[in-house]
């Protein structure tokens, strides 16, 4: 490390020391909910990767979701890093939204950071109901959905990568 340059005086965000200085599911005070666009396309599409993998939005999908209208899209950043994304696709016609797609950096896990994004979407898309799906085998995601007033409302057979089922969940929104 070089004293006097930005990398000597930045500091890396310690989870571990974070949860420590914070109430037990408390998000940190330094972690922000911002509204996303097109300039976050690169930081995004590598969260996405890092915590979906082979289920990780193609790279064309990702530009069209931070670009077009009736889109929810937010951000949960430390700084200037993104360690959280949600979109919601709200569709007015339908009186529905849904959680098109929710991640938050492995690092940063088990903070409140993925309720407080489901939060602010939930509050910002003004129709009645929200879904989303997620991987039958992923009970870490579906008991944070369960333990938002989500519940499951069907199946679609086959629907990620390696064949298995997505459980569709709803929630009444107030």
């Amino acid at each position: 490390m070089v004293f006097g340059t930005k990398e000597s005086t930045q500091k890396r965000y310690n989870p571990a020391l974070a949860m420590a200085e914070t109430t037990m599911g408390a998000l940190p005070k330094t972690i922000q909910i911002e509204e996303a666009n097109w300039r976050d396309f690169n930081a995004v599409r590598q969260l996405e990767q890092r915590c979906f993998d082979k289920d990780a939005w193609p790279w064309w999908d990702m530009l069209s979701v931070l670009t077009l209208p009736n889109i929810v899209r937010l951000k949960a950043t430390l700084g200037t890093e993104i360690v959280g994304f949600v979109m919601g696709d709200v569709r007015p016609e339908q009186r529905r939204a849904w959680v098109s797609t929710i991640c938050v950096d492995p690092d940063f896990r088990r903070q409140g950071i993925g309720d407080r994004l489901l939060d602010e979407v939930e509050g910002r898309v003004n129709v009645p109901r929200m879904r989303l799906s997620v991987r039958k085998s992923n009970e870490n995601a579906i008991a944070l959905y369960e333990r938002r007033g989500y519940q499951p409302v069907g199946q679609w057979p086959r629907y990620y990568r390696g064949g298995e089922d997505a459980l569709i969940m709803e929630k009444a929104l107030t």
